[in-house]
Parts: C-alpha cells; sequence; structure tokens
C-alpha cells in the first residue's frame, strides 16, 4: 500500500489551505529524516476545477494515470480530493451502500438508551453519522421511547432503527416515537437463552411476520434479527416480510470478526459471545476473567460476585448494571473459520439469486408479492419431511458451501 500525504500551504494547516505539492511513501522512502519536504514533494500537478462532476472527474483520473487527483477553487485552495482506488471500490464493490449525495459509505452506529449515551451519540453525529441503532435486548421500554423523541428533536434527519420487538403491540409503540426502522427477534440468536431461561421471546419466524405486516403499514422496514443459519434462513425472513437480515453468527468466523483464530478439536476457530453470557457482562470488570484457562465460556476459578455493581454495554442492554448478581441470557464458545467476507458475502449474494430462481420470481420485491397474493406459500414439514430434505442414505460425505 503508498500512503499519500497532500501538502498545501495554510495558516491552519486544514482542507481549505492553498494546495502546493503532493508527496507520497515513495518520495521519502530512502531520505534522510532530515530532509525537507519541499526538496522531494511534487509540485507540477493535475488537478480539477471545483465544480467538476463526479463523471468528469474519474475520466481526468483514468487519462492522466495518476493516483490522486486534487480538487481547487479558482484561488489555488484545496476542496476534496479524489483517489483511483475509489475507482477500483467502485468497479469491484458496485452494490455498497452509498450516501447519494456526498458518494461515501454509510455510517451506522450502536448505543443504548442511557443518559450517557446521548453525549456519545452527540459526539457521533458530529462525525458524520447516518444512522444509529438503538440496541436493547427489550425495544418496548420508556427508556427507548424517551431516546427515540430526544433524537428527533435534536437530529431530525437522522435514521433510527429502533427495537427489538417480536409483537405488533411494541413494534407500534416505537413507530408512533419516530422509529425508522425495526429489528424484530428476541431470544432466537444462536448464542442467545433469552426464551430458555426467561420463558420470555417468540418464534422467529412468527415475529417477523407479524411485526412485518404491521410495521409495512407505516412504510417501517423490519430487519431479522435472530436465527439467520444459511442462505434458505435469508430467503425466509424475506418472505415473511423482512427488509434485512441480522447475520451476527455466520459472519462472526470470518477473518474480518474481531477476535484472534485458535484450534478446537483440531478445527480453526474463532471465540463468539453473546452479549447476555456472563464473560460479556463482566468485560472491563476488575479481578473478573472472561476467559478463564483461555477457554471461551469456562467459568472454572471464576470470581465471586462483589457487591459493587458493574456497568458495560452487556449490563446496560440487559437492564442488569446495578444487578449484583448476573443472570445470564447469552452463552459464550467459538465458531468455525470461514474465510474472508470478500468471498463469503457472495456466496450469500449468489445463493439468494438462485433460491429465487428456483421459487420462480425475479426478485425480492416479486418475491414479496407472490407471497402476499398466494402465489408462493410456506407449507409444512414433517419430521420425515425434514430428514428426506437433507444430506441422506450415505456412508460419509464433505459438505462444502462454496468455492
Amino acid at each position: 500500500m503508498t500512503l499519500t500525504f497532500v501538502l498545501f500551504h495554510s495558516e491552519t494547516g486544514f482542507l481549505g489551505g492553498k494546495l502546493v505539492g503532493i508527496v507520497t511513501s515513495r518520495d521519502v522512502q530512502f531520505e534522510s529524516p532530515s530532509t525537507s519536504l519541499h526538496e522531494v514533494m511534487t509540485t507540477t500537478l493535475v488537478t480539477a476545477p471545483q465544480g467538476v462532476t463526479l463523471n468528469e472527474a474519474n475520466i481526468i483520473l483514468r487519462t492522466s494515470k495518476k493516483g490522486k487527483l486534487p480538487i481547487v477553487d479558482d484561488q489555488g485552495r484545496l476542496t476534496s480530493l479524489l483517489a483511483r482506488s475509489d475507482l477500483l471500490k467502485n468497479q469491484n464493490y458496485p452494490l455498497a451502500s452509498k450516501n447519494p449525495e456526498s458518494k461515501q459509505l454509510y455510517a451506522a452506529a450502536a448505543v443504548g438508551t442511557r443518559p450517557n449515551d446521548r453525549d456519545r451519540l452527540q459526539l457521533l453525529v458530529e462525525a458524520g453519522l447516518d444512522i444509529v441503532v438503538l440496541d436493547s435486548s427489550q425495544g418496548n421500554s420508556v427508556f427507548q421511547v424517551d431516546m427515540i423523541h430526544w433524537i428527533k428533536e435534536s437530529f431530525p434527519t437522522l435514521e433510527v432503527i429502533a427495537g427489538n420487538v417480536v409483537t405488533r403491540e411494541q413494534a407500534a409503540n416505537l413507530i408512533a416515537a419516530g422509529a425508522d426502522g425495526l429489528r424484530v427477534g428476541m431470544g432466537s440468536g444462536s448464542i442467545c437463552i433469552t426464551q430458555e431461561v426467561m420463558a420470555v421471546g417468540r418464534p422467529q419466524a412468527t415475529a417477523v411476520y407479524a411485526v412485518a405486516e404491521f410495521a409495512n403499514k407505516f412504510g417501517v422496514p423490519v430487519i431479522a434479527d435472530g436465527g439467520i443459519g444459511n442462505v434458505g434462513h435469508i430467503v425466509k425472513a424475506l418472505a415473511l416480510g423482512a427488509s434485512a437480515v441480522m447475520m451476527g453468527g455466520l459472519l462472526a468466523g470470518t477473518s474480518e470478526a474481531p477476535g484472534e483464530y485458535f484450534y478446537h478439536d483440531g478445527k480453526r476457530v474463532k471465540a463468539y459471545r453473546g452479549m447476555g453470557s456472563l464473560e460479556a457482562m463482566e468485560a472491563g470488570k476488575s479481578g473478573a476473567s472472561a476467559q478463564a484457562n483461555g477457554k471461551p465460556g469456562s467459568t472454572k476459578h471464576a470470581p465471586q460476585p462483589t457487591s459493587v455493581p458493574h456497568e458495560n454495554a452487556a449490563t446496560t442492554r440487559y437492564f442488569s448494571e446495578s444487578s449484583v448478581v448476573k443472570v445470564a441470557q447469552g452463552v459464550s464458545g467459538d465458531v468455525q473459520d470461514k474465510g474472508s467476507v470478500k468471498a463469503f458475502i457472495p456466496y450469500l449474494h449468489v445463493g439468494v439469486q438462485h433460491s429465487l430462481q428456483d421459487i420462480g420470481v425475479k426478485s425480492v420485491d416479486e418475491l414479496k408479492a407472490g407471497v402476499s397474493a398466494g402465489r408462493v406459500r410456506f407449507e409444512l414439514r414433517t419430521a420425515s419431511a425434514q430428514v428426506e430434505g437433507g444430506v441422506h442414505g450415505l456412508n460419509s460425505y464433505t459438505k462444502r458451501l462454496y468455492a
């Protein structure tokens, strides 16, 4: 990778100063640290005037065979910079979600619903945030309703994705508060035990269908959050009314996901934990051991509870920051290596296309229209039918998902 430094003269040293030259890492690679930049920088530059269209700038960049194209005003002051890498990204990732005006990738961040989260959100908006996700295990709360009201009053153009909810009544409260989108799911994630421990939640397909049917009347899209383990689950969620899906567990084993790889039972894996797990709730706590003996989920020699409450993102998500005794609603474990998302995401994309082809529809919109009209139907499968629909009758086999 080549690092490029754009040098311009101004009193402040910020964008808007007069452009005087460009210096790249190659220019200084074999130079003495004491060498002045003006001795190595390139001063004969190819530039474009302010007001140039993106297509025109791209043409100049291609024909000049330069790596960077500075955009300057009539007084030679730098106003923006176009990079050849931007052209390559547009070519390699044509479906990237971008702001149609700035052409920048959409930026989203998740925050909680506590007072200090308002300070965090203020800083995020100042940094250029486009979308905020209100992260809560139970979205139908006075905390979240008040947070949505405050966001809409303070940042009217900021998109708000609220949740999580599983019923029409829960969705109605958040939509009335001003939510632009909803996350649907409670206890259906691969590392979640809320339904098992708390006896609270709802089957994911039922929840997605019920909330999507209601939210669609108000033009509010829903995200299926939980239970997505393969291409078929994505298509089912879309058919039930979801506009998008969360894929935490599905992407957890990719090389871009947080964490280091290690080997477990001969397989290359990454640690993966739920926000409701004790390991997540105790993260950052003095004396806590999130992975005792180096194994995710181990509680051997774990410290005993103290009388001092501990607060972090996990405890606030489950409204348990003031509780001395933590009740787990999730587990920690590991997931198998899935390689890079650069290969895995295209596999999911092509898989969805093939599924729609087999169903007999050309697009997601046509799929949803077919479900609504009764042309695409769900049918109950017996236990024997489910066995029949999987691999069977073989002594052994190797299951490779994509190549």
